[in-house]
């Protein structure tokens, strides 16, 4: 499958990038950006062509790798999917809902494939991990902990990134929280109406704000479990870390950590568009992140 990259940042580059250069089955054959001179740069390292135009590299590739902020991603992704080509897609797939509606909706009139790339979701030992708790049930309570020194004062890449800024760790890193509870302790489930078009979500999710741009979330489940998920780019490196944990009737386990780099976990994630079959994590379930995430962030600013 020919493979082309829309963004030219340092995931891109060093993630999406190097993961469809190294893999057996994909080929990787050009890039677009909206900075021509760093994608110049990009198609440069690794032998593929820079397009000047979208629709240019549309035309020349079976599917798209993107690697832009979600709310550029999000319109490109209907985009891409309005000329048949298969998605892999980043996290969060947008910022607002009607966004991420359009583009779910594109993929069901096309028919074309879609993955979004939950790092933890495509990383063996949390993945299986998540499969093996979703077996075993159970659980009644969960937690996830993501701590990230981004605007802590560490030399992060991402540091700079307007999105990140603006948005915060609520968007960037939440999606990484909901996507290793949600498969365990199910959907959330309340009632009346939070405006994001799921009347499930009003009391269902509970948010407070923290120093800097944390953000302390209250879940609770629709078969009765109840979770917690604290985000934060905010803390001291040395404070910096990554956890989540279940308890139930099985007892309590904890979340293990991550040992290879994103770009391996990417490979496999094209693995699963290559596969052809549907993957859990496709943008029906990022559009059920984005909704819960539109949710939490209508209690902060309520």
């Amino acid at each position: 499958m020919r493979f082309g990259l829309l963004g030219t940042g340092h995931w891109a580059e060093h993630t999406h990038a190097a993961a469809l250069a190294a893999h057996p089955d994909a080929e990787f054959t050009g890039v677009w950006g909206r900075r021509p001179e760093a994608a110049e740069a990009l198609a440069e390292r690794y032998g593929v062509r820079r397009h000047d135009t979208v629709d240019g590299l549309l035309a020349d590739c079976d599917a798209v790798a993107v690697a832009l902020p979600p709310d550029v991603q999000a319109p490109l992704a209907v985009r891409a999917a309005e000329a048949g080509r298969h998605l892999l897609l980043d996290k969060p797939l947008a910022t607002t809902v009607d966004g991420a509606r359009a583009v779910a909706d594109a993929v069901t009139r096309s028919g074309v494939r879609s993955v979004v790339f939950f790092t933890l979701r495509f990383a063996p030992a949390s993945a299986r991990w998540i499969a093996e708790q979703t077996v075993t049930g159970g659980w009644t309570l969960g937690r996830a902990d993501w701590f990230s020194p981004v605007f802590g004062g560490s030399d992060s890449p991402y540091a700079a990134s307007p999105w990140r800024r603006e948005k915060g760790a609520l968007w960037d890193i939440g999606p990484h929280a909901l996507s290793v509870l949600l498969p365990v302790l199910g959907d959330l489930a309340g009632t009346g109406d939070t405006g994001t078009g799921d009347a499930r979500l009003a009391d269902a999710v509970t948010a407070v704000r923290g120093p800097g741009d944390t953000v302390h979330l209250v879940l609770r489940h629709e078969g009765g479990a109840s979770s917690t998920v604290l985000v934060s780019h905010s803390v001291p490196t040395a404070a910096a870390g990554v956890a989540a944990e279940l308890r139930g009737s099985a007892g309590v386990v904890a979340l293990p950590e991550r040992e290879e780099p994103a770009a391996v976990a990417h490979g496999r994630a094209v693995d699963a568009l290559l596969s052809g079959e549907p993957h859990p994590c496709d943008v029906r379930f990022a559009l059920r992140v984005t909704e819960i995430l539109a949710a939490a962030e209508a209690r902060l600013d309520a």
